[in-house]
């Protein structure tokens, strides 16, 4: 069995978003030579999130909406673990939209359903964090 290893360095300009990185996970596949096996992606960050959904926008502005009303930023004192920081929210976020991916590789690609992409959600950005992609298999 082989194993690859790759880093995705993000820096998000506002405190939430959504970036398809479907495209760097499957360049780094491909680099890798694996061609069966499985990928793990997954969020090197506590406030931010790796999913797998559809890339469309509507669908964005919904989980925005959504995750705003489950665990909303403002106001900070609503939160215990707030004080030095006020990303309580993200936390709570991220817990909601996981931690990581597992996608299987079948010759040398996602092997994914339709319209299936994968996504890094950020919840409190404005400075570099990571996305680990780990590729083991033949």
């Amino acid at each position: 069995m082989k194993t690859h290893r790759h880093e995705i360095v993000l820096n998000i300009p506002h405190r939430r978003g959504f970036v398809n990185i479907t495209g760097q996970v499957s360049d780094a596949i491909n680099n890798s030579k694996i061609k069966e096996g499985l990928c793990l992606v997954n969020a090197m960050n506590i406030t931010s999130s790796v999913f797998i959904n559809d890339d469309e926008s509507g669908l964005h502005r919904d989980f925005e909406s959504w995750l705003e009303k489950l665990a909303p930023e403002k106001p900070y004192s609503q939160y215990n673990h707030n004080g030095y920081e006020d990303n309580a929210d993200a936390h709570l976020k991220r817990t909601i939209m996981g931690r990581e991916v597992v996608v299987a590789i079948t010759n040398g690609k996602l092997d994914f359903g339709i319209w299936e992409q994968i996504f890094y959600g950020e919840f409190d950005g404005m400075r570099n964090k990571r996305v680990l992609i780990k590729i083991i298999g033949e």
